[in-house]
């Protein structure tokens, strides 16, 4: 078993320990054996970044076994720098989220603590996947978890959210899996994705997968106008549920666009980037518009996300060197700064049990340590440089002016608006006088809180001043894309 397995096995088996540990009443149990499993998980993909080789765009850490022989399918692994950093963050990212639901989760723990353990290790397929098919597999799969955490897990209505989540992701992939099986029989009964980056393909059958891969993709992402099943399941989901969600989950999407639609239909994807381009500001400048108007904190956060993942699309599309690195560095930035967001309004939710604005006032008289916390997660929500939110928009921006100065001027707008709705949520939350009863009342966090949060400070922090480590991974992969996409370099 090579690293891409144990990065993908080991939070599975945990999980699937976790199910079978069973009773309420083995609580402690239960939290520390996930714990332990978290850690381990993260700590099985170091050796992965340790030992990637610089300078190449070959995969790397590769594993290749049959699987489904009779239809030539196999368990295909494999990450580049495109990919690594996504093991890496998914892997991080659920450590937090264990330790976030340590004390707030008092019923079928063992069953929520598994259902994370395995839907981490199964988006970490999604990531590693080198076979169509299992890429198929693992993309379907991680709805199945989700799934079942919002439903048994979320809000008053859970059922609805969880409907509308399953279904909107469920019908975009069904194209996509019409798509796999025409590029299985396109190339001669193979479903490596190496083989299908260098198929001849025509132009009407180029626009066709594009467009069925898009219908898969924009609504992981997801894009305006098929965003609108995010808000409801953000609103409903638990908090842990929200975290990953915003982390990981909607990264699946973008990250198909640069291992599917761009590599498979490159010509199409050069004739309809204008129309990529095109929803992608109107996600930056409009969906940032309607978060203004948000008064539900979770909500205001998931059109911000929306937005944000608006600045990822475009940075893809505009092919050069700098859109294209500065949305890998926008997703993995997002995947810290929104599992913040959505973690620190979980506290004060843990304690008020209420996610609507006008209850808070003057939180930072009550709970100044966290207050600090939460000024810094939305300094980077905002862009602020010195944190990570700052350092892909902006390269996205500067790729976005080479290509088209208006394509620039209208990415940079986001930054404006992104200013006024987070300030103007932490100036209404945090600041002022306490002007509520439940606010007066409020303790600041505690250490297990404190651990939570730091771990994502830190992140946030190193990313925003020290992003090298990030793009260096990332370049000579990115590079090769837009080699193989047939576009010269914008100098």
């Amino acid at each position: 078993m090579g690293l891409l397995s144990l990065a993908i096995w080991t939070p599975i088996v945990f999980g699937v320990v976790l199910l079978v540990l069973g009773r309420d009443d083995q609580m402690r149990t239960v939290r520390w054996v996930a714990l332990i499993g978290a850690i381990a998980s993260f700590l099985v993909t170091l050796p992965l970044y340790e030992g990637f080789k610089l300078g190449t765009a070959a995969m790397q850490f590769v594993e290749k076994t049959p699987w489904i022989e009779r239809f030539n399918v196999n368990y295909h692994l494999g990450v580049d720098g495109i990919s690594l950093w996504f093991v890496l963050l998914t892997a991080f990212i659920n450590v937090v989220v264990v330790i976030a639901g340590w004390e707030v989760i008092t019923r079928r723990v063992n069953q929520y603590m598994g259902a994370f353990l395995i839907l981490s290790g199964l988006m970490i397929g999604v990531f590693c996947a080198l076979d169509g098919m299992l890429f198929y597999v693992f993309f379907e799969a991680t709805l199945i978890p989700m799934y079942l955490i919002i439903g048994i897990w979320g809000g008053p209505n859970k059922i609805y959210a969880a409907f509308k989540f399953f279904l909107y992701t469920l019908l975009g992939s069904l194209l996509m899996l019409i798509a796999l099986i025409f590029l299985y029989t396109r190339s001669g009964g193979s479903f490596d994705l190496a083989l299908w980056h260098q198929l001849p393909l025509g132009g009407t059958v180029q626009t066709l997968l594009f467009f069925a891969f898009l219908a898969a993709f924009a609504v992981k992402v997801p894009m305006w106008p098929v965003h609108t099943w995010l808000p409801d399941v953000h609103v409903e989901a638990p908090t842990g549920g929200s975290a990953v969600l915003a982390a990981i989950m909607l990264k699946l999407g973008a990250y198909g666009f640069l291992r599917f639609s761009l590599p498979i239909a490159p010509d199409a994807a050069r004739e309809w980037a204008w129309l990529m381009i095109a929803l992608s500001l109107i996600a930056v400048i409009y969906v940032g518009l309607v978060a203004l108007v948000q008064k539900d904190m979770k909500k205001l956060v998931a059109y911000s996300s929306v937005a944000h993942m608006g600045f990822v699309t475009l940075g893809f599309f505009i092919f050069n060197d700098l859109g294209v690195s500065g949305g890998l560095v926008q997703m993995i930035a997002h995947g810290f700064v929104s599992a913040a967001m959505f973690l620190s309004i979980g506290v004060l939710y843990d304690r008020v049990h209420s996610r609507e604005i006008s209850s808070y006032g003057g939180v930072v008289n009550t709970m100044p340590r966290f207050a600090a916390f939460a000024l810094l997660f939305s300094m980077a929500n905002c862009g602020l440089p010195g944190t990570a939110g700052f350092v892909g928009e902006w390269m996205v921006i500067l790729g976005a002016v080479k290509a088209n100065f208006w394509l620039g001027f209208g990415a940079a707008s986001a930054l404006i608006f992104g200013a006024a709705y987070t300030l103007w949520m932490f100036k209404r939350v945090y600041l002022g006088p306490v002007t509520n009863e439940n606010v007066k009342s409020l303790s600041d966090i505690n250490s297990r809180e404190f651990l939570m949060l730091a771990l994502l400070a830190v992140a946030v922090l190193y990313m925003g001043i020290y992003p090298k480590p990030f793009t260096d991974v990332m370049d000579t992969s990115v590079a090769a894309l837009l080699q193989h996409v047939a576009l010269s370099k914008l100098n």
